[in-house]
């Protein structure tokens, strides 16, 4: 699947969503703000997950009295309409990509067709990463695991628990040494980290700059995680799992 390609295929399965449900004529406003690192994710022990240090900033989008959210590196603020969003220049414009994503993920959280599209907080990241080990272990047994994208918590544990390589494109993270891990370039050792592992864990928020077509149909299992691929992840079909979002 091509970028442009995963972004037409996200407008259009909107659209229906939208169709479906007979609010495509209603002029229904999307309100998106930025939020604060401590309205996003609380007060952590640790202080190096991405949104903390300034790397990421998370949108929420409101409809209806529910929330979506996405995390992306090319904010924006503002309210639109609903159908003004859908029609947006995702595929070449990041600040209406991640708006269409927070969007997306705020409208099907009302019509029930995701869940779990707020993140966790406070001490609740540890508990997401205690949950992930135990999954892994339960669905995978010991497998060999490459994750996509810095997330300190789940490194942590993972690779206290199994072999663990980690990519990121913070060049504030490549080639440190994070608990026991060298952090790897995400594109310059993308091909030997994929085929290297069982299991390809992958932040969902990869949805946000296109990098996710990277890691779909790659012949590999892989799991995304996060909030901001909820609403995405039923319309293209993807495994996604999330464990202490709300």
């Amino acid at each position: 699947m091509t970028h442009d390609v995963l972004y037409a295929t996200l407008q259009n399965e909107f659209q229906k969503i939208v169709k479906e449900n007979g609010i495509e004529q209603q002029h229904i406003k999307i309100n998106c703000k930025l939020l604060s690192p401590e309205e996003a994710i609380g007060i952590t022990k640790r202080k190096d997950f991405p949104i903390l240090t300034g790397k990421e900033i998370m949108l929420t989008a409101e409809f209806q009295g529910e929330l979506g959210q996405a995390f992306t590196d090319a904010p924006s603020a503002g309210s639109q309409t609903l159908e003004s969003i859908i029609n947006s220049d995702i595929s070449k414009d990041p600040h209406a990509c991640s708006v269409f994503i927070a969007a997306l993920n705020a409208v099907t959280r009302k019509l029930g067709l995701s869940d779990k599209t707020v993140h966790c907080k406070n001490d609740e990241p540890e508990e997401c990463a205690h949950e992930l080990v135990k999954y892994i272990q339960t669905h995978y047994a010991n497998p060999k695991i490459t994750l996509i994208g810095y997330q300190p918590a789940m490194l942590e544990r993972l690779a206290e628990n199994f072999k663990v390589r980690v990519l990121d494109l913070n060049p504030d993270n490549i080639g440190e040494l994070r608990y026991g891990i060298e952090v790897e370039h995400g594109v310059d050792s993308y091909e030997s980290a994929i085929q290297w592992a069982d299991l390809i864990l992958c932040t969902g928020s990869t949805i946000c700059n296109g990098s996710i077509v990277n890691f779909i149909d790659i012949g590999k299992e892989v799991l995304f995680f996060g909030t901001t691929l909820s609403g995405s992840a039923p319309l293209l079909n993807l495994k996604r799992i999330c464990f202490c979002a709300s």
